[in-house]
């Protein structure tokens, strides 16, 4: 366990980062291990969290989330590292190991360094601690004096230890070193003259004064504009020792001083070594019984190709480099040897000297040739002797770089299984072009051979229906256009599958393209249609499959059984059982096999067959894979909630059986929390229902209603089927508190779509329904979300009742977030009844409950309460500020439907063009958003 100050404030364990929550809840632990193994008071925990006057429930949230700490720490089993979270008397102290605490080692190291005699281990030392930080100090706690001040203090002490690591580097005579080290920290902070004069004085000592005097005049102009003052003393003596020219104190013996410039380019007066003059190109040397014509080792090229126009470019450019080599990579399938050999027999001219082919079978059955073996082939093609090919992989290597040093020749080397089984395969000349396909990545060969990776993927539908054609005829294929791309697309794009689907429909001309569609269309059996004789996906992906790891393997087969599009290490770890550590490591093993696409970073898909193949190779798994990934879903979408409207979660039951995630994401604000529910809606929507089909409806309700955030932030857009889902599943249960709760959600949504009546027999029975749950704050939330149906409908004197029902209720839990939305909806309804004074005081006491930073649409529409009422009580330039307020707060946080709201108050009272502008502007996003 580890405890960063250091960047994002994060508890690390050794299956991920705690996921804390909102930023008060950060800025809370902030506080604490600040001044760790010491109390701190409430009182500075409330300075910390609040800048102005906190709200009157401060100590109520503060308690809340030290709750939620401790169960946090207490889960990650904090104890067995020492750490405790402890109340004395009105105060708390956070116990922890100072080995434990990223700031405390930084400290450490520091003083270990001022101890060091050597300029080496000095270096060393300072190095590592300022390894320990990972961005800005105390990064995703709330702005307020007291941990601003902390955070200033932090990042002084880091500036100053990159001043001495660069000191230290100078007595050493590393000055280039140095510099590097000072110049993003002089850009980033180029006010700080001592930053600015330590990097003049690297840059002149390795050579480089006129960066050096260049970086003084920049100085000095900023200082003068931003400032109005002139340089110092420390940055002035900096200067005067440039013009000068001091000697370099490191090269009168106190360190090693820079290299000499070799005198090849003293003499070439060139900044850089000159290349030789490279002589032309020759035949290779003769040798008895060489070849009279170019030599050509490639097998035919497949019949049917069609497209890759943007791949057969890209290796086209890249064999235009110096003796380049091309790397085509994809997964089993795709096409990679195909349009290696398409692409190597369109142009015969570019390789006056021949082609060479060598499949290096290093996926499949059959065993691959050695490496002696191929390069003997390759010698006899290009005139060797038999009797002086030498009989050492190292001699034959270097014979074929000899002879192939002043060639124009392409190299194909197919199907290879890693960089070291074609390093003493490459060629030695310049004009030769290697070009090699595997299914793996092959990075090693990218880092020491500078090979070009041209990746390749599936074809389009298009380009799919084109290969159809290409075998079967135009004919057949225009004759079925429709089944013909629904063929492309149940094959996947891939074109082993589109090749496997033809073969089998060439044998069959009296079927049908639509009835093998609908053969393929049925999952079960779509990968046995996909073979013919020896040749199919599956033997194809086998092939691939059996070279994996035990980890990777065991991680392939449970995500076959993920119900959705897309995982993450998080969502890897929950089907499989293991930890997102050890997942990441297998999913990077799994894509570099090409077996699993990187569709973004840490973000990953798999191909539809290859799914279907990786959940067949191990289908009893398929239960608990999906209730692992259930739970997951739930965990990450809790912990998204709570960070996006802290305090508000509608469902904190969790369902019986429920199988804890080694590791939950950690959402640092509001903005990432959204955007993961944003992002993840269509597999959370699949998980689902996947979890209604399989009957786990305890699951399927808390899922979909866990989304409550994004569904209120996008209230109109299309949620109203999910949510009857997750009605289905919860009245399936018989759960009452699981059906009112839906019931609200859904209610409310079909009230913002207009659909008022629906809306009003939906949520009739929901406050029974949570009442019978014993369920006060979803009793209240019925009460409100029925009132604001009830004044739609022209009642609102029975909508003022049930909205003062609620908030009694919410005043007896206590719960300040239901409160607040109680008084929200009840002052919108008092300025309908014409009662603004009643509704500006409803508003009032809701801020001063203190809406969280987080909670931007509940302060945008309280706000703009506020300006109407103002506006009806004859005050017009205060309501037409705070309605400006409400737009504007609304505009950064993204908020649309807040922002229209505000702003068609606004033009009620006033036609400002620029108000019209925003709100056109405001409605347009709308429009987009769906």
């Amino acid at each position: 366990m580890e405890f960063r100050l250091l960047g994002t404030v994060c508890v690390d364990t050794l299956t991920g980062p705690l996921p804390l929550g909102p930023a008060k809840r950060r800025s809370l632990l902030a506080a604490l291990l600040l001044r760790a193994n010491t109390p701190v008071s409430m009182a500075r925990l409330t300075d910390c969290l609040w800048d102005d006057a906190p709200p009157l429930h401060a100590r109520t949230v503060i308690q809340g989330h030290v709750s939620r700490l401790r169960a946090l720490l207490t889960g990650a089993d904090a104890d067995a590292y020492g750490v405790e979270l402890a109340t004395l008397g009105d105060a708390y102290v956070l116990r922890a190991p100072e080995t434990l605490l990223d700031s405390q080692r930084f400290e450490e190291l520091l003083m270990l360094a001022r101890e060091q005699r050597s300029p080496a281990d000095t270096v060393l030392m300072l190095k590592e601690a300022l390894s320990l930080w990972q961005g800005p100090a105390l990064t995703g706690t709330y702005a307020s004096t007291p941990l601003q001040a902390a955070a200033h203090a932090l990042e002084e002490s880091r500036l100053t230890t990159v001043e001495q690591l660069a000191h230290a580097y100078a007595v050493l005579g590393e000055h280039h070193r140095a510099a590097a080290v000072l110049r993003a920290e002089a850009d980033a902070q180029p006010l700080r003259e001592s930053l600015a004069a330590a990097l003049m004085t690297a840059l002149y000592r390795s050579g480089r004064q006129s960066e050096a005097l260049d970086r003084f005049h920049r100085t000095r102009r900023l200082l003068a504009d931003e400032l109005g003052i002139d340089p110092g003393r420390e940055l002035a003596d900096a200067y005067a020792q440039i013009l000068r020219g001091d000697p370099d104190p490191a090269a009168a013996g106190q360190g090693a001083g820079p290299e000499p410039e070799p005198e090849s380019r003293r003499t070439a007066g060139v900044s850089g070594p000159v290349a030789p003059p490279r002589p032309p190109r020759a035949v290779p040397p003769s040798h008895p019984g060489g070849p009279a014509h170019p030599t050509d080792l490639l097998p035919r090229a497949p019949r049917g190709f069609h497209g890759r126009g943007a791949e057969l470019t890209a290796l086209s450019r890249a064999a235009a480099g110096e003796a380049p080599v091309c790397l085509l990579t994809g997964p089993a399938g795709v096409g990679k040897t195909a349009l290696a050999l398409h692409w190597a027999r369109r142009s015969p001219a570019a390789f006056p000297d021949g082609r060479l082919f060598a499949d290096l079978r290093g996926f499949g059955d059959t065993g691959e040739p050695t490496t002696l073996e191929v390069l003997r082939e390759f010698l006899l093609a290009l005139g060797v002797a038999p009797r002086r090919v030498p009989e050492s992989v190292a001699g034959s290597a270097a014979l074929f770089r000899s002879l192939t040093d002043r060639l124009s020749l392409l190299v194909v080397l197919d199907n290879v299984r890693d960089s070291a089984q074609v390093r003493q395969l490459l060629p030695g000349g310049a004009d030769c072009v290697t070009l090699i396909t595997s299914r793996h990545r092959l990075e090693g060969l990218i880092a020491s051979d500078a090979a070009v990776p041209v990746p390749l993927d599936v074809l389009e539908p298009l380009d799919g229906t084109a290969l159809l054609a290409g075998v079967l005829g135009e004919e057949r294929v225009r004759a079925e256009p429709v089944a013909a791309r629904r063929l492309a697309e149940l094959c996947g794009g891939l074109p082993l599958a589109l090749r496997v689907t033809a073969a089998r429909l060439a044998g069959r001309p009296q079927w049908t393209l639509a009835a093998m569609a609908d053969e393929l269309a049925d999952e079960r059996s779509r990968l046995s249609l996909l073979a013919v004789e020896d040749t199919g996906v599956s033997a194809a992906l086998r092939l691939t499959v059996q070279q994996l790891p035990p980890d990777a393997l065991h991680h392939f087969t449970r995500l076959g059984h993920h119900p959705g599009s897309r995982f993450d290490p998080y969502t890897a770890a929950a089907l499989a059982g293991s930890n997102p550590v050890v997942a990441a490591a297998a999913l990077e093993r799994l894509a570099a096999a090409h077996l699993i696409a990187e569709t973004g970073p840490g973000h990953w898909e798999l191909h539809d067959l290859v799914r279907l193949y990786a959940r067949g190779l191990d289908p009893a798994a398929g239960p608990g894979a999906l209730i692992g990934v259930l739970d997951h879903y739930i965990a990450t979408a809790l912990a998204a909630a709570d960070t996006a409207e802290p305090g508000g979660e509608p469902c904190f039951l969790l369902p019986d059986g429920y199988h804890r995630p080694a590791a939950v994401r950690d959402f640092t604000d509001r903005a990432e929390a959204m955007d993961w529910l944003a992002a993840e809606r269509e597999d959370l929507s699949l998980a689902a229902a996947a979890a209604r089909g399989a009957g786990l409806d305890d699951r399927a309700w808390r899922i979909i209603l866990l989304q409550w955030p994004h569904v209120v932030w996008r209230a109109r857009d299309g949620w109203a089927p999910m949510l009857e889902l997750a009605l289905a599943a919860a009245a399936a249960r018989s759960d009452p508190y699981a059906e009112s709760r839906v019931r609200n959600l859904l209610g409310w949504v079909l009230s913002e779509e207009g659909r008022i009546t629906e809306a009003a027999d939906l949520l009739e029975p929901s406050p029974g329904l949570a009442r019978r749950a014993g369920d006060r704050l979803g009793e209240a939330t019925a009460l409100i979300n029925l009132a604001i149906v009830q004044a739609e409908q022209g009642g609102l004197d029975v909508a003022l009742e049930g909205c003062g029902q609620a908030l009694e209720l919410a005043r007896k839990e206590p719960d300040a977030h239901t409160e607040m939305l109680a008084l929200q909806h009840l002052a919108r309804m008092q300025l309908a009844a014409g009662r603004p004074q009643d509704a500006l005081d409803s508003t009032r006491a809701a801020f001063d409950l203190g809406p969280e930073p987080e909670e931007a649409a509940r302060r945008v529409l309280l706000t703009t309460v506020s300006g109407e009422a103002r506006l009806a009580l004859g005050a017009e330039d205060e309501g037409v500020r705070l309605l400006d307020l409400a737009a504007a707060d609304a505009e950064r946080a993204g908020y649309d439907e807040g922002a229209v709201r505000a702003l068609e108050a606004l033009l009620r009272v006033t036609a400002e063009p620029v108000y019209v502008r925003r709100y056109e502007a405001a409605v347009r996003r709308l429009a987009d958003d769906g």
